[in-house]
């Protein structure tokens, strides 16, 4: 595997993080918000991944070959997003019959974010993309000290 193929996994890792990142402060900012019905109310969302290494050898499998003619890979080594999927947790019902968003009932409801997980899902996503930036920054100072091998040589 080359350098480059490295920062381009390490690339697809930081992407897929990014989005995780973004989906989490979404749910946070919406936590505390408050609606007149079931089907109106914030859900959470969860960014649904794979490894892009199984889609692309089940293809290679599958189709004759999704393969890199130089290096031999498969192609699409990586993460993938796969798209963003809404929770199917059930949303919290609050008898609050003062409230202006109550409905006929007195009831409002309130998504279904659990902000002490969603922390914990910050601190992962957070760990998880430092990780690829050091897996980033690792290749780049080998591909530099690759380079300057060849300035010490006296021909």
């Amino acid at each position: 595997m080359g350098l480059f193929r490295v920062l381009d996994i390490a690339g697809t890792a930081m992407n897929a993080q990014s989005v995780r990142l973004n989906a989490t402060a979404s749910n946070l900012a919406n936590a505390e918000s408050v609606s007149s019905s079931v089907e109106t109310t914030y859900k959470a969302r969860r960014p649904l991944f794979s490894a892009a290494l199984d889609e692309a050898m089940l293809a290679e499998q599958n189709q004759g070959g999704v393969v890199d003619p130089v290096t031999g890979e498969p192609y699409g080594v990586g993460v993938c997003l796969k798209g963003v999927i809404e929770s199917d947790a059930p949303t919290i019902k609050e008898y609050s019959p003062q409230h202006p968003l109550a409905d006929e009932n007195g009831y409002i409801y309130r998504p279904n974010v659990n902000p002490v997980e969603e922390m914990a899902d910050m601190i992962s996503a957070n760990r998880s993309y430092q990780t690829a930036v050091q897996v980033a920054d690792s290749a780049k100072k080998m591909m530099a000290a690759t380079l300057q091998l060849g300035q010490n040589a006296n021909v």
